[in-house]
């Protein structure tokens, strides 16, 4: 069990290797360090040994690896390195590197996060800084890249890659992140690339020292060497990836992140959109379940709202849905297989949207919101106890007390339901 106090590692450890971009050779130390130093990479290589601190505000590249620096001085392809101290809560640590990268060893992050649980950890006489994510810190990229961070005990990282190769094609899974799961199931797996970018990448002076020891290469017909892994490896990676990208937020994080096609790049655009959100006071509902009960008739079993995150009078909503196992339709809907009713997730869906038109109106006590009809409905994918429903909706069209809407609910970044709906409000 990980308390809430920082760490730093037991005992000097050191990993040797070549860099996969630079293909020099590269000496990494790792050492102990006093609260609140952070990750902190120091050049030994260069003159002072310039200190580079390892968060987003340092970062210089996302080109197939994340580079940090302070002005002409760089460390590039950290990423793994980040991924084992995150998965180890090492909270506080010098790295000491002789050259420009981190040495690459077998493409994994297994050589890592090995040497950190050989040195051991201290815990240390100051709290640990986590970030909580409170409402969905959402970011798109382009090309179908996307990200989403939802609220979450712990941390856990889901992801789809997708691939026009055989070996690859489309792949998803998702994986809690704690000392064990990481050591069982991310760390073994290796980066990859292909065969016919090969030249490419070494005319940009990339991949100089990528060799079939040390990545996954594929050619037209499959892989060149050996077996995988894992038959996901290629996923398992891009999510080991993302939490080395995700520790630069200097921080624990707890949260329930979900990527599609992820990058660096993105990634890197995601961790400086969670340290925004985080940056200020935890965020609160902006209506609670007491207050929703003032608004809406609906009482147990049939109140399907238990929260409001977002809202802009007159335009949108935002509510939240989570779904236990205790709910009573569980009882006689797919026993032994329970599936959230789909007329129950549009239902809660138009609670939502009541609450929105609710606002418009004087004493909203004295009125009931009445839906007239519903268009254009879609259910996606099934509901199940566990899931958070993020449901937002946007008013169309307004005229009197009628209005017109259109819905969307989620869960995990990925859409469950939508609809179109039509609804007045009159008198009780």
């Amino acid at each position: 069990m990980i308390g809430q106090n920082q760490r730093t590692i037991g005992r000097e450890v050191t990993v040797e290797g070549i860099g996969v971009h630079s293909g020099e050779r590269a000496v990494l130390t790792f050492r102990p360090a006093p609260p609140d130093t952070g990750i902190r990479f120091r050049r030994l290589d260069l003159e002072g040994a310039p200190e580079i601190p390892a968060d987003a505000a340092h970062v210089l590249g996302a080109d197939l690896g994340t580079t940090i620096g302070c002005g002409d001085v760089k460390v590039r392809t950290i990423e793994h390195v980040m991924a084992a101290l995150a998965a180890g809560a090492v909270d506080n640590a010098y790295l000491d590197l002789t050259g420009p990268e981190a040495p690459i060893r077998d493409g994994s992050f297994a050589d890592f996060f090995r040497a950190i649980r050989d040195a051991g950890s201290v815990e240390q006489d100051a709290r640990a800084r986590t970030i909580r994510v409170q409402q969905p810190v959402a970011v798109t990229v382009e090309n179908g890249e996307s990200y989403v961070a939802v609220p979450g005990k712990g941390l856990r990282i889901s992801a789809t890659i997708e691939f026009a190769h055989p070996v690859i094609g489309r792949q998803y899974g998702s994986f809690p992140v704690d000392p064990d799961s990481f050591a069982r199931e991310l760390a073994p797996a290796r980066t990859f690339g292909f065969l016919v970018d090969a030249e490419t990448l070494r005319s940009r002076g990339l991949a100089r020292g990528t060799s079939l020891e040390n990545t996954v290469v594929l050619d037209e017909k499959g892989v060149m060497q050996g077996e995988l892994r894992f038959p996901d490896e290629f996923l398992r990676h891009k999510v080991g990836d993302i939490l080395g990208d995700l520790a630069l937020l200097g921080a624990r994080l707890e949260a329930h992140v979900v990527a599609e096609r992820p990058s660096h790049r993105g990634n890197i655009r995601l961790v400086r959109a969670i340290a925004e959100a985080g940056a200020g006071e935890p965020v609160l509902p902006i209506v609670d379940a007491q207050k929703i009960m003032q608004y809406l008739p609906h009482r147990y079993p049939m109140l399907l709202v238990d929260r409001i995150i977002e809202f802009e009078a007159g335009k949108r909503i935002v509510g939240i849905k989570n779904v236990t196992m205790n709910e009573p339709f569980f009882q006689g809907h797919y026993p032994g297989h329970p599936i959230m009713p789909g007329v129950l997730i549009i239902e809660a869906m138009a609670q939502v949207g009541g609450l929105l038109l609710m606002d418009s109106v004087e004493n909203p006590e004295d009125k009931v919101v009445y839906f007239m009809s519903l268009d254009n409905v879609k259910w996606r994918r099934p509901v199940t106890p566990g899931d958070q429903i993020v449901f937002e909706l946007e008013i169309l069209q307004l005229r009197s007390h009628t209005c017109r809407m259109r819905g969307v609910g989620t869960v995990d970044g990925h859409v469950v339901a939508e609809a179109e709906m039509m609804a007045r409000i009159v008198d009780r």
